[in-house]
């Protein structure tokens, strides 16, 4: 799994529509605003009628400047030959040779080079209506998503295809959502388009070279909170298909659980893609409340329910085999490493495996003053009763971890997970979108 530390670092900036001469498509000279790649093998039979086909409907349809790209990898027909009469020819057409195969190769080769704002790719086939590409990749140029996809599996897609692909895709993507918690409908539509300033960060992230490549870019981005929009397409199936279903089949499976296994303990920088507000009115800075305040308590007492609630079950369990006091400190002591570990990446957001021993190292401390609290209560419980009873044992506890829980909180925020980017961050960004609040008015 690519953990490249090239990078850059810091959070993604916020989304914005691409500047009005960015997309003045009068302007005699300029980068164009869309570069679409088609990744191709072997396709010289196809790939004139393609491109051509894809360039009429650009210049009859796409009112931004725009590129097409083919990309042949280690084609050993006479693709090479008809991708380079096509770029001479026709001014919007560039030709890329790569020596290696694999899809996901060449678009992270040709996307990595290119200077368009947004980038997209198709396959050559072009079983997508390609009325659904203006759709597609209006999203990013209106700054309100991050990538898009076609989706074959969406309500009002209208699709033309055999049975067995068919629920080689649905299962596909069942696989996805069981295991990876993916809420994207369809992550095998050759037809996406992403953000260039997303893909400078998150190509460097995906490891795949081949098929497997798209659904990998997608995980990353959804788990990373980056938007995917997704458009219902037209589909028709291309009988010819190149695609080998088996391999390609046990070549995805692996890839699911390599990917997910890395998310499971934290090996992605998945902090570089992160977000924050755009110019919206409700994004302002709230007098007298740290930023991120209510999102971490919201966040730390959701885990908190649940760890209380692991913590009873497991107290109930050892509590048949052990006295208060043992029962207590095993409960507590498991439940509290599942807490910090469960705090760490969904209250504070705090990913990768830096820190991470000396983090769990803190909430064991913390953990200690838990127990000190804990465990008083049972013994001042035990001194005023002799014997309570189990009920009246588990109401003081309950007490009691309320009390540990803000004390946890805020021990967890000040000392544990400080916010370490500095506290002027936030506050900056807020200005400039009230100076130019104030500018407009």
């Amino acid at each position: 799994m690519r953990t490249d530390t090239d990078t850059p670092w810091g959070s993604l900036p916020a989304r914005e529509h691409l500047p009005v001469e960015v997309l003045d498509a009068r302007a005699p000279t300029g980068v164009p605003v869309l570069d679409v790649t088609i990744p191709v093998h072997n396709e010289e039979r196809d790939l004139e009628s393609c491109v051509r086909r894809l360039h009429d409907h650009l210049a009859r349809t796409f009112p931004y400047r725009f590129r097409i790209t083919v990309a042949d990898n280690a084609s050993t027909d006479r693709t090479p030959a008809v991708a380079a009469r096509l770029a001479a020819s026709i001014p919007e057409v560039t030709a890329y040779r790569l020596e290696e195969k694999g899809r996901g190769r060449a678009l992270r080769t040709v996307w990595s080079r290119s200077d368009s704002p947004v980038l997209a790719y198709m396959d050559v086939d072009l079983s997508t209506d390609l009325n659904a590409l203006l759709p597609l990749v209006a999203p990013l140029i209106s700054g309100h998503s991050d990538l898009a996809i076609g989706s074959r599996l969406a309500r009002s897609s209208r699709v033309v295809r055999g049975p067995k692909r068919e629920f080689i895709s649905r299962a596909y993507n069942l696989v996805l959502k069981s295991s990876l918690s993916a809420r994207f409908s369809d992550a095998q539509c050759g037809f996406k388009a992403i953000r260039r300033e997303v893909a400078e960060r998150l190509l460097p992230m995906v490891e795949d070279s081949g098929w497997f490549f798209d659904t990998e870019m997608l995980v990353l981005a959804e788990r990373a909170g980056l938007r995917i929009h997704e458009v219902p397409v037209d589909w028709v199936d291309d009988p010819d298909s190149r695609v080998h279903i088996v391999s390609t089949a046990v070549d995805d499976l692996k890839g699911v659980w390599r990917v997910g296994r890395a998310l499971a303990v934290g090996a992605l920088p998945l902090d570089r893609l992160a977000r924050p507000f755009g110019d919206d009115p409700r994004d302002r800075e709230i007098g007298g409340v740290p930023g991120g305040l209510a999102r971490q308590l919201v966040g730390f007492c959701v885990v908190g329910a649940l760890s209380t609630l692991f913590y009873l079950l497991l107290y109930s369990l050892f509590r048949t085999a052990s006295g208060a006091q043992a029962a207590n400190a095993a409960a507590l002591l498991v439940s509290a490493v599942a807490n910090t570990a469960a705090n760490r990446r969904l209250t504070f957001g705090v990913r990768g495996r830096e820190r991470a021993v000396r983090h769990q190292a803190q909430g064991l401390v913390v953990f200690g003053i838990g127990l000190a609290l804990t465990s008083g209560s049972l013994a001042a419980l035990d001194a005023a009763s002799g014997n309570p009873a189990h009920g009246t044992e588990l109401a003081v506890l309950i007490s009691a971890n309320l009390a540990a829980t803000v004390l946890r909180f805020l021990l967890f925020r000040a000392w544990v997970f400080p916010d370490r980017r500095g506290g002027d961050e936030r506050p900056t960004v807020r200005k400039d979108m009230n100076t130019r609040e104030r500018s407009a008015r």
